[in-house]
């Protein structure tokens, strides 16, 4: 057993991927939040709001949180001080796990520097959820982020990614900001191969889940737009 030098905790904290959709949450998460009075979020009026759901006794205002800086990242002395001081302390992103696609794994780095416990809460991911939906190979997969934004480079990286995924056959997965999902599409359409299969997942977990895999030669035949609403990306060669 590694020794443990801070006697604070900190807890690994997810949010639904869709708005309000709590029901896929572990009960756990209800259970540690009803005792957690000190916080690292990236918004402030999300989390707010996400507490207040789970408990409705619960005072607000006795909470504290400590904003994940987007330039300059989270108050990482904040974090020691209160891990020394033996708290409780929950990180929450904007939505899915915490440290997975944001910079929560910041927090966590130093809490294992320092020798404390860090716990992860279940609750949903939405790029686990997309490529268990997608029929892709989901033994060997790499999440990639964001594309470039501009041509040539959008192009280029995106010629790297399928020569990997045909190279070792990997599902390369992706995120683009929601009013650029159509942009998105025609990329695909317009860089990869047309027998490289595509899976898009949108609104993965909330009313208007859809998630739908053809070959980019298929897409191209298919009059489809895309909502503004977040997706995620896949493809297989």
């Amino acid at each position: 057993m590694i020794s443990e030098s801070a006697s604070g905790i900190l807890y690994m904290i997810p949010l639904p991927v869709a708005d309000g959709v709590i029901d896929t949450l572990s009960p756990a998460v209800a259970a540690h939040t009803e005792h957690i009075r000190h916080y690292f979020v990236e918004n402030v009026r999300t989390a707010r709001r996400f507490l207040r759901r789970l408990h409705a006794a619960l005072v607000i205002d006795d909470i504290t949180f400590s904003l994940i800086d987007k330039h300059h990242g989270p108050d990482l002395a904040l974090l020691r001080t209160w891990l020394a001081e033996g708290k409780q302390v929950g990180v929450m992103s904007e939505a899915g796990c915490p440290g997975i696609a944001d910079p929560g794994s910041i927090l966590v780095s130093e809490a294992h520097r320092v020798g404390a416990r860090v716990v992860p809460l279940s609750g949903p991911s939405s790029l686990l959820l997309a490529l268990m939906a997608s029929g892709l190979n989901g033994q060997s997969f790499a999440f990639n982020g964001y594309l470039p934004v501009k041509e040539p480079a959008r192009g280029k990286a995106l010629k790297e990614y399928e020569d990997r995924s045909a190279k070792e056959n990997q599902t390369q997965i992706f995120i683009e900001t929601p009013y650029r999902n159509n942009h998105m599409l025609q990329d695909f359409i317009r860089h990869l191969r047309p027998a490289t299969r595509l899976c898009i997942a949108m609104d993965v977990t909330g009313p208007c889940e859809e998630i739908a895999t053809h070959t980019v030669a298929d897409w191209k035949k298919l009059s489809v737009s895309l909502e503004k609403t977040p997706a995620v990306f896949l493809f297989l060669v």
